[in-house]
């Protein structure tokens, strides 16, 4: 308790895992209060016709990130984006699919490159350490460019393991699509089935089905509610089915055969894909067997010569 009465960076730390604590804490109960009112505002949805000013399943953070992002510019700061058609490809492959997620990207990396170097300030004033000019320059100009391209990786990260988990779950939607489509259902009732079926276990390859299912029944036709659905996963493989159906329906073929020789694609596919990990585990292992156990083991085999020559030749070599 001494030391962290007496060191100034000690009591930094404290404080930030305080409120680290609180932060996560009052973080907690806003997670339940907001989820306790969407529940709500679902049994109001169900129970009868939605009322003005109820609440809206499908506004809730976004609508808060929008309000923020509204707020901001009305204050004079533009937050919109010179690439903005780039930028809102990458958000959708990521997930982001908001109409002020563009914006939102644009104030998150402003915000970083402004707080990380703060931050390196503030630790080095605390640190009791010489803050000069030029280390101010370097380390923060490293901070900022490290603000400036942490989003950019957060998304890129997140855009891969999206498109990961919707090929590894899609060849098991095609599964359960022809074994649907076998039994007698039409295209739409599959989806939807499927859809509803995979909403545990593959969550995003189920909205994307559910999300077409729902275009067909407002109206759309077949062609633009698969169309849809293949620019909204931004996936070669879902490209390529919404593809062969559309052909198979423009054409008369039937659309059994047409998932089932895609689906046995898709399995030959994720297969040759665990196959590929497969075979490169070994090359990943060496790289720390070189590091970590080759020295330790040239070690233990040189040991012991190296303990005779120490207590046989030299003395023999020095006459003793």
């Amino acid at each position: 308790m001494g030391f962290i009465v007496s060191n100034p960076v000690a009591r930094f730390a404290v404080l930030i895992l305080l409120f680290a604590l609180v932060a996560g804490v009052a973080l907690l109960v806003l997670a339940a209060a907001r989820r306790r009112a969407e529940l709500r505002g679902e049994l109001r949805a169900v129970a009868g016709p939605a009322r003005k000013g109820a609440p809206n399943l499908r506004t809730g953070r976004d609508d808060q990130w929008a309000r923020l992002v509204d707020r901001i510019e009305r204050s004079g700061l533009n937050l919109t984006d010179t690439k903005s058609d780039v930028l809102r490809d990458k958000l959708v492959a990521a997930g982001f699919e908001s109409p002020s997620a563009p914006r939102v990207y644009t104030l998150i990396r402003l915000v970083f490159v402004i707080a990380l170097p703060v931050l390196f300030v503030g630790f080095s004033l605390l640190g009791g350490g010489e803050l000069s000019y030029i280390r101010l320059y370097i380390f923060g100009s490293i901070a900022a460019v490290a603000g400036l391209y942490m989003p950019a990786l957060f998304l890129r990260a997140k855009a891969d393991r999206r498109r990961e988990a919707i090929v590894n779950g899609f060849p098991d939607s095609l599964d359960l699509m022809l074994v649907c489509v076998e039994a007698g259902l039409g295209l739409e009732a599959a989806l939807d089935r499927v859809g509803r079926e995979m909403a545990a276990s593959h969550p995003l390859v189920s909205r994307l089905l559910t999300t077409a299912t729902l275009q067909l029944r407002a109206g759309a036709s077949r062609e633009a509610a698969l169309r849809k659905m293949a620019e909204a996963a931004r996936v070669d493989e879902i490209s390529s089915f919404a593809t062969l159906l559309i052909q198979s329906d423009k054409l008369g073929t039937s659309i059994a055969t047409t998932l089932r020789i895609y689906a046995s694609e898709m399995r030959e596919r994720r297969r040759m894909r665990a196959e590929e990990k497969a075979h490169r585990i070994p090359v990943l292992i060496s790289i720390p067997l070189v590091t970590c156990m080759l020295p330790v083991m040239i070690g233990v085999l040189m040991l012991p010569a190296a303990i005779r020559v120490v207590r046989q030749v030299l003395p023999a070599m020095s006459g003793g």
